[in-house]
């Protein structure tokens, strides 16, 4: 009696009150539907759940009982992430293993596999939860069902695509090697890491910032400029759309700055003014990243002692709520890297400021952690906050960490790894953390008003390597043709 009420058919009205309401344990519905193989009415289940530490997901399977077609598919719940994410998995001969690996496909993202010279857009593959082998097996048997009609119109073809087709199921059986990459705009997909919270050799994650392009094929509009003037409130006229500038809010501040400078003490000045507060606040208007609704991103430029000028930007969206700050170097490319290493033994350690850039990589050797550079983005923030953040982002990431499909040696693994990290802002034992960024954009602010005076904290400069360089697209820059023109004018102005 139970089963038949969990399976009964419904009404869509009610299938989507369902799959909307935000209640933790949603029922199975099932909706009778159209088979588009044999067009007899078949049936689609719908369960919403959430995968532990992930995403909320809507998993649809549809059955025909007629022809016998079945087909599932997996639609992200939540919400579009702020960058994209790229996933690169190396997978060498003879690794069957590997191909058990989860991964998280969302209708938005592309497979690659470079050495076949092979894709799958978004819209061949939908939403799916498979593995590795699952995914490569699915695209031969979707290439292979249509071979007979080819071979009729284009032999050639037919032909062409049976030899792809060997080299497509040597690679789903591990007998050549190959790249698995699945590249997703929207930041929902995922390829599981066995090792995790360690790093995994063998897999690579980068994420990035969406273009233009890709923010339009996921549905986000563009922002319109506005013809009209708009009169601020300082009485100044400027058409909507365009950069305006506002005071800080630290009223007096360049009085204040102009009456230190004018005395003879710099110890005063570099005292009071150790984060110097910027004279304005550009405010120019954008784009939401969670709810694409008009909004603003306020930025100014300040100097931060010991360290360099920096670009802080900061946006909010009356519409959702959503917040986001981030912050840029200023001036040029340093010619080294820069390691910073810090020796946490108090709790004042957990205070102190932290800049991570987003090309900067985190260390903790105490718990053999290594996060690679680009993960979390940029970060204004504290030692205590950073490892708070690693913590949140590491159970973002892994999003099987805690599912039921993880077999309890890993689970206990996880477990005890979140133990360690929290033992970190405990301080019951003493540990180090290592920022490594090859543009020396990251700071760590010293205890003391002297660098030298600070023996817990050391900053190491080092050459970047040729692959460092060729990363962060050092190696193809030219700047033969500005050297000229500078020395050209300034032998001008020499004359």
């Amino acid at each position: 009696m139970e089963a038949n009420n969990r399976d009964q058919i419904v009404d869509v009205g009610s299938v989507v009150e369902a799959v909307s309401a935000e209640a933790g344990d949603a029922p199975l519905y099932a909706l009778e539907s159209l088979c588009m193989r044999c067009h007899q009415n078949g049936t689609t289940r719908f369960l919403f759940t959430s995968i532990p530490n992930f995403r909320k997901i809507l998993l649809s399977a549809f059955e025909c009982p007629h022809c016998g077609e079945r087909n599932n598919e997996v639609q992200f719940a939540g919400e579009i992430q702020p960058r994209g994410c790229c996933y690169s998995l190396e997978i060498p001969v003879g690794e069957q293993k590997m191909f058990n690996r989860q991964v998280v496909k969302s209708e938005s993202a592309t497979i690659k596999i470079p050495e076949l010279d092979f894709e799958i857009p978004p819209e061949a593959q939908r939403g799916s939860l498979s593995t590795v082998e699952g995914i490569l097996m699915r695209a031969a048997d979707e290439l292979q069902a249509l071979q007979e009609e080819r071979r009729k119109v284009t032999p050639e073809t037919a032909d062409a695509i049976d030899q792809f087709l060997v080299k497509l199921r040597a690679c789903a059986t591990a007998e050549s090697s190959f790249t698995f990459i699945i590249d997703d705009p929207a930041g929902n997909s995922y390829i599981e890491n066995p090792f995790a919270p360690s790093s995994d050799p063998s897999l690579t994650i980068k994420f990035y910032e969406r273009t233009p392009e890709q923010q339009a094929l996921l549905g986000y509009s563009k922002q319109n400029e506005g013809t009209h003037d708009e009169v601020l409130e300082s009485g100044e006229a400027t058409a909507s759309g365009r950069m305006r500038r506002q005071p800080h809010g630290s009223v007096g501040a360049a009085a204040g700055q102009r009456a230190i400078a004018q005395s003879n003490s710099a110890e005063i000045a570099d005292a009071i003014f150790r984060y110097s507060a910027p004279e304005e606040v550009m405010t120019f208007p954008s784009t939401c990243g969670t709810c694409a609704a008009k909004c603003e991103t306020r930025m100014f430029v300040t100097n931060i002692p010991y360290f360099q000028e920096v670009i802080v930007m900061a946006s909010t969206c009356d519409a959702c709520g959503y917040r986001n700050s981030e912050l840029k170097p200023g001036g040029r490319i340093p010619e080294k890297g820069k390691k910073i290493t810090l020796y946490v033994k108090n709790i004042k350690d957990l205070s102190r400021d932290v800049i991570k850039s987003d090309t900067a990589s985190v260390q903790v050797p105490e718990l053999d952690l290594e996060l690679a550079s680009g993960t979390m983005g940029g970060l204004v923030t504290t030692v205590e906050g950073l490892i708070t953040q690693i913590g949140e982002s590491l159970k973002n990431v892994h999003g099987f960490s805690l599912g039921d499909s993880l077999d309890e040696h890993k689970r206990s693994k996880w477990l005890d790894f979140q133990a360690r990290l929290s033992k970190l802002l405990s301080l019951e034992e003493a540990w180090t953390l290592i920022l490594d960024d090859a543009l020396a954009n990251s700071f760590v602010a010293p205890a003391t008003d002297d660098l030298k005076d600070d023996k817990q904290l050391t900053f190491e400069e080092y050459e970047r390597s040729w692959e460092q360089n060729e990363e962060l697209g050092l190696n193809d820059i030219d700047t033969s043709s500005a050297d000229a023109a500078y020395e050209s004018t300034n032998t001008t102005k020499i004359d």
